[in-house]
């Protein structure tokens, strides 16, 4: 553990070192995946008047409250058509109705909206079969949304919902927190970008793209700075391109191998370094720290490592830095149903796949677990976050899980219903 950072520490000092982007106005249909940059006050109700439930009859519930079992229908006299769209121009009054389509406002007078189901028509009449309690069918005004209620607030993520809603509320542009650059850069000569030719003596510079879809998945704009090769010069003219971006992520180079430069180039170009070794795995070889005021990650090279390593700091910064209020993924608690050893040093990440049966959350890991195997995050729904301390575990035990897709689909009150038992430290 010498010279190990605990994740919990890397995190502290990574979130520590970010700082929030200022904001832009952006178009409302540009506005999805955002974080909102303004607390957004409604400034009228919604709906802005008393308006029916459904198509039917706008009623006098005077009218229509005897016992229709042992007295006849009541028959009313419709005095006017009120589609959604237009305002009614008259006033129920005693014997009368309304015929009423659904969103249309209720006209004075009206205090129930019969369903026309249980009425019978003509033209310039409706008969009642069936009463109806006071109020019915009427959606009263301010139901949504009250005049100077704080309808979304600033950091929040503008999902389809908050995107109607700003709609609702006529906010046709809104600001919002800017969006992360990240400088994406990949190290070795052993590496083809996918536009060249290469021979089997190469393999293919994948980190960059799953790396940039990671950014593009938290909200960050990506930038591929292709491949530095092997050589002290050519990493710095790369980085030196990086530095015009927020966030510059650089994948290989990291490790004490002869031909591993980061750490020379980073001093070099006058870098304040926090960290060069992580305690989890995999991803033990990582560097992170600020040049000239940006953020620098140096990721591991293997392409598992490196997915890890982002997510466990990599986009909690992106996230912190587009405005956002939380920064972690979903956690939830599963079952174990497999055997797993590791010694008391580091931090594991497994990739797991969760399911739920029968109310019960149950988790498997994806098969290997080398860091190079990079189908394990493909098959992969969730990390399987085994702590430091922990030596087995075994089949029935309680384990912490990240959500890796999606928003939560397993709630926090169904955390409670695991059924298994936590695992021992020794």
């Amino acid at each position: 553990m010498n010279n190990l950072t605990p994740l919990h520490e890397a995190q502290r000092i990574v979130l520590d070192a970010t700082a929030v982007l200022g904001l832009e106005k952006i178009s409302l249909l540009d506005a999805l995946g955002r974080t909102i940059g303004e607390d957004i006050v409604a400034e009228r109700d919604n709906p802005p008047w008393d308006n029916s439930a459904m198509d039917g009859f706008a009623v006098r519930w005077e009218d229509i409250k005897q016992d229709h079992a042992i007295q006849k229908p009541v028959t009313l006299a419709v005095i006017e058509d009120v589609p959604a769209g237009r305002m009614p121009s008259k006033t129920v009054g005693v014997g009368q109705a309304i015929r009423i389509m659904t969103g249309a406002p209720i006209p004075l007078g009206a205090d129930t909206v019969l369903k026309v189901e249980d009425t019978e028509q003509t033209p310039d009449t409706v008969r009642v079969f069936k009463p109806e309690p006071r109020g019915s069918n009427i959606r009263p005004r301010g139901e949504d949304v009250k005049k100077g209620e704080c309808i979304i607030s600033k950091g929040t993520p503008i999902r389809p919902g908050e995107a109607g809603m700003l709609a609702v509320l006529a906010k046709s542009f809104l600001f919002a927190y800017q969006r992360p650059r990240v400088a994406i850069l990949s190290t070795g000569d052993e590496l083809a970008d996918l536009d060249e030719r290469f021979s089997d003596e190469k393999i293919i510079n994948s980190n960059s793209y799953g790396i940039a879809a990671a950014v593009q998945e938290a909200g960050g704009i990506p930038l591929l700075l292709g491949i530095a090769r092997d050589t002290h010069a050519a990493l710095k003219e790369k980085i030196s391109q990086g530095l015009n971006a927020d966030i510059l992520v650089l994948s290989g180079g990291v490790s004490m191998g002869d031909y591993d430069f980061t750490k020379a180039v980073f001093r070099e170009i006058g870098a304040e370094m926090n960290f060069w070794k992580l305690a989890i795995r995999p991803g033990q070889p990582l560097a992170f720290g600020k040049i000239q005021s940006k953020l620098a990650f140096g990721l591991p090279g293997n392409p598992v490592s490196s997915m890890v390593t982002f997510e466990q700091l990599v986009r909690p910064a992106l996230l912190k830095m587009s405005g956002r209020r939380s920064y972690g993924r979903p956690v939830v608690e599963a079952v174990f149903q497999e055997t797993f050893s590791k010694r008391p040093d580091r931090r594991h990440f497994l990739r797991g796949i969760l399911t739920r049966e029968d109310g019960t959350f149950k988790v498997r890991t994806t098969g290997g677990q080398g860091s190079g195997i990079l189908t394990s995050m493909v098959k992969a729904n969730c990390l399987i976050d085994v702590p430091v301390e922990v030596e087995r575990l075994a089949p029935g035990d309680l384990v912490t899980v990240q959500l890796l897709s999606g928003e939560a689909w397993l709630t926090k009150s169904e955390h409670v219903q695991t059924g298994g038992h936590r695992p021992s430290c020794c």
